[in-house]
């Protein structure tokens, strides 16, 4: 079998590496040549308006004065607030919620307890207070109101809910 020369092992080696260049060029460089004739995308929110659009004015979001809980949609589902919360405090010293919340003041304001879920650490240890990871309620709950939604959809509850 011959071996190749020097010439030849280097003319192989430049052909490849010419056609390794016009692939790279190729992928780099058609896309963009194929975008600049092509219309740009018009971007829309999910509320069919423009992207760079401020928000609509709205006819205001009226939570109702207590009312009874509305059922929930499905299983995790965080209970919603069937009362105003307006001027309600919570920070890292006094949680408003916890004046009829709390396990030691619910049957006397009549309120829900707190779920003992509230009562445990990430790793599952129970502690004699609230967790501070389920210290700031309206990170998951939020008020009950009979708003009109801000975008359509066909959600259905889960069977087991209805």
């Amino acid at each position: 079998m011959n071996k190749p020369t020097f010439n030849s092992a280097r003319l192989r080696a430049a052909a490849l590496a010419l056609t390794l260049s016009a692939a790279l060029a190729q992928t780099f460089f058609a896309p963009a040549a194929v975008a600049a004739t092509e219309a740009p995308v018009k971007l829309q929110t999910l509320r069919g308006a423009e992207i760079n659009a401020s928000d609509p004015e709205g006819d205001g979001t009226r939570y109702g004065r207590d009312q009874p809980p509305l059922p929930r949609d499905f299983v995790q589902q965080p209970p919603l607030i069937p009362h105003q919360i307006k001027g309600y405090n919570i920070t890292k010293n006094f949680n408003k919620c916890l004046d009829c919340h709390a396990w030691s003041r619910a049957k006397e304001t009549g309120a829900t307890k707190i779920s003992v879920t509230h009562f445990k650490t990430r790793e599952g240890e129970e502690l004699s207070s609230v967790s501070p990871r389920r210290y700031f309620c309206n990170q998951c709950h939020v008020p009950q109101s009979d708003a009109r939604p801000l975008v359509g959809n066909t959600f259905k509850p889960g069977t087991g809910m209805r």
